[in-house]
């Protein structure tokens, strides 16, 4: 399960190497978001070979290579950048920086790999679009809450077979614990960290675009306030957006960091997509009242009810396939296209956003 504030999220799945040992080799540096645990757990779990980790700051390196013993400290980012045998670099750097370090790693002949949001300006989207052209590298993000969610990936299954027939909206909650003494002082920056609804907001697109099959959206409406931090006037701490899908599929997400501290885990994140022949309800942390483990998914067609507990069913297949993307040159974990249109709309809904309050 994942920590309180989930800001360490790091499932751990079913380990299903794509790769033998020393086929693909991989690198860890920005160690600014816990996230990066989840990206390098994931990428080992499909049998990548985590040779280098690097940031400046040497307690999180300690904490890091508490977690990867095998791992060997790199002097600077020059040492990984220009080890050949490293062919993708994965970071969670500082937001508003990890679009320049992903130049710089593509730049070096690397695939890239970032938590999200990716961006926090459309410019750096502009950026990262010609540099994925001129060098032919992906700029790949992880959407955790979709790609690391058994019961999200299950989903996904469910809709392809047709178990609810065509789907025509996605309705989505991303509450999150704020624990503020534990983050960082670009946690409540907005130039750092670019607005809830580019930030935690950026799961919720995603999520959108993929379960409705759409490649693109528009924006029709998005509010941002802060109810309750005056002490942190740049952090907002609600957003909410409406989306509409060039097929006709909707969208209404809320995101926010208003968890209880009662609540047993850092969000109740929950998701509901109907179709035209029944729907779907992820719970995806918690069952709240119930039980303490994620991963429920409630099914219902025109034939019956059903209710799935995947925790440790179906495991994490996007590691795997981005392994092989990057050996074989190919799409099937994620096009460069979706991954980027995603960071779009959320930026979009981000710079048009009315404030509330």
């Amino acid at each position: 399960m994942s920590n309180q504030d989930g800001m360490n999220y790091a499932p751990k799945g079913k380990p299903n190497k794509v790769v033998t040992e020393g086929e693909f080799t991989f690198a860890a540096m920005a160690l600014d978001h816990g996230h990066i645990f989840g990206m390098c757990n994931g990428l080992t779990e499909a049998g990548a070979q985590l040779k280098w980790v690097y940031d400046p700051d040497s307690e999180k390196v300690k904490k890091f290579k508490e977690k990867f013993p095998q791992v060997k400290i790199a002097n600077s980012e020059e040492d990984i950048l220009n080890d050949e045998e490293v062919k993708l670099v994965a970071a969670a750097a500082i937001p508003s920086k990890r679009c320049e370090l992903g130049l710089r790693v593509m730049d070096h002949g690397k695939d890239y790999f970032t938590d999200k949001a990716p961006f926090t300006t459309l410019e750096q989207l502009a950026q990262a679009k010609e540099k994925v052209k001129s060098t032919g590298k992906k700029y790949m993000v992880y959407y955790s809450e979709r790609l690391h969610v058994e019961s999200a990936i299950f989903a996904g299954q469910l809709i392809d077979e047709g178990a609810i027939g065509r789907v025509i909206q996605v309705i989505g909650t991303g509450p999150h614990r704020l624990n503020a003494p534990s983050r960082p002082d670009w946690f409540f920056k907005k130039e750092y960290y670019g607005g809830i609804l580019c930030d935690i907001g950026s799961h919720q697109i995603e999520q959108f675009l993929f379960f409705t099959g759409n490649q693109d959206a528009t924006v029709q409406a998005s509010k941002v306030g802060n109810y309750n931090n005056p002490d942190y006037p740049e952090l907002e701490d609600f957003g909410d957006a409406t989306l509409i899908g060039v097929n006709g599929a909707t969208n209404y997400f809320r995101v926010d960091w208003f968890t209880p501290d009662g609540l047993r885990t850092w969000g109740d994140g929950r998701t509901i997509i109907l179709g035209t022949e029944g729907y779907i309800e992820i719970r995806k942390y918690i069952d709240v009242g119930r039980e303490n483990s994620g991963n429920h998914l409630f099914l219902v067609t025109q034939q019956g009810e059903k209710y799935f507990n995947l925790t440790g069913k179906v495991g994490f297949p996007f590691f795997g396939e981005l392994v092989l993307d990057c050996i074989n040159r190919t799409e099937n974990a994620m096009t460069q296209e979706h991954a980027f249109k995603a960071a779009e709309l959320c930026l979009l809904a981000q710079r048009d956003a009315i404030t509330v309050e």
